[in-house]
């Protein structure tokens, strides 16, 4: 079993969907990853908080094992995002980004995190992603993420990034905006010619596509009745994905890497059941292992 570092976002969110609204309450990438790769594999997260962040929130991550010394905090207050969710529970409308202290975030691994086997870049600037990697010593797998925002404005260094990595999750609105290609098929083949060795296109309700070895595998979202916060579903299945690698240590294999998609899968659809990390927080092995198993019927006819 493998230790992961996370370096990513730790936030407060005010969110607004059709089941009904929140505000501030906790988000960010690397919350939302480490709690669900919590569940598999030992975690180091990296990230900045401002003062008014509750020792309660970096208590929750302790509960669940996870190492909280790369964490900063410093004068200022925390990340804040709010969004809205109307008809389109796949695509979130920006109301206000206050980046508060994270504006002048520059992750600091502690010695002890440098050796980690597996590293997970969150959806941050590429260069801080370039700045991650050269700390690191020798990962086994080095994955990450990316945002429309990122591609537009910093495709240079975000080249760079993807030249280093093992596995790239991405949405299939962002594939096709870095590669312009026409559908996801095409995108992950451009995508695997810029580096990473695997792609992951996240497709929220309908599942998932992953691209490895030279061969495609999809399967759908486990069903779920209501959708209440689709907010950190992506970061989840990321954390679910490389908290199965970490724990099984199986690489790259095609098909070890389509079972972490599957965990990948099943932890998101416990986060889109409630608001903030409400679903996560409380979860256990044996809550995803039934989920597993119900899965396992959901697809059962394909298989």
């Amino acid at each position: 079993m493998g230790k992961i570092v996370v370096v990513g976002s730790m936030a407060y969110d005010s969110v607004k969907t059709p089941s009904g609204q929140v505000d501030r309450a906790l988000g960010g990438s690397a919350n939302y990853f480490s709690l669900a790769a919590s569940l598999f594999a030992p975690v180091q997260a990296v990230g900045v908080v401002g003062q008014d962040y509750n020792p309660d929130d970096l208590q929750l991550l302790k509960v669940r094992g996870v190492d909280v010394s790369g964490v900063e905090r410093i004068e200022g207050k925390t990340f804040h995002w709010a969004g809205e969710y109307a008809g389109d529970l796949n695509e979130a409308k920006t109301l206000a980004t206050e980046l508060n202290v994270f504006e002048t975030f520059k992750p600091k691994l502690p010695a002890s995190y440098k050796t980690a086997e597996y590293v997970f870049l969150a959806n941050i600037d590429p260069v801080l992603q370039l700045d991650v990697l050269d700390q690191v010593q020798s990962p086994k797998i080095v994955a990450a993420d990316t945002m429309n925002f990122w591609i537009k404005t910093k495709l240079d260094d975000l080249k760079k990034v993807l030249k280093r990595l093992d596995i790239l999750f991405i949405n299939e609105g962002e594939a096709k905006l870095l590669t312009d290609a026409t559908n996801a098929v095409s995108a992950c083949e451009r995508l695997c010619e810029m580096g990473p060795k695997s792609v992951v296109i996240k497709r929220g309700e309908y599942g998932f596509l992953l691209f490895t070895d030279g061969n495609f595998h999809a399967l759908p979202a486990f069903p779920i009745k209501q959708v209440v916060d689709p907010t950190g579903a992506g970061d989840t299945f990321a954390g679910g994905f490389m908290g199965y690698l970490a724990k099984n240590d199986l690489g790259l294999k095609a098909s070890s890497m389509g079972q972490a998609a599957v965990f990948g899968t099943l932890l998101a659809s416990f986060t889109v059941q409630d608001f903030s990390v409400g679903a996560l927080k409380d979860l256990t092995a044996a809550q995803v292992e039934k989920r597993h198993l119900q899965y396992k019927e959901v697809v059962s006819l394909f298989s």
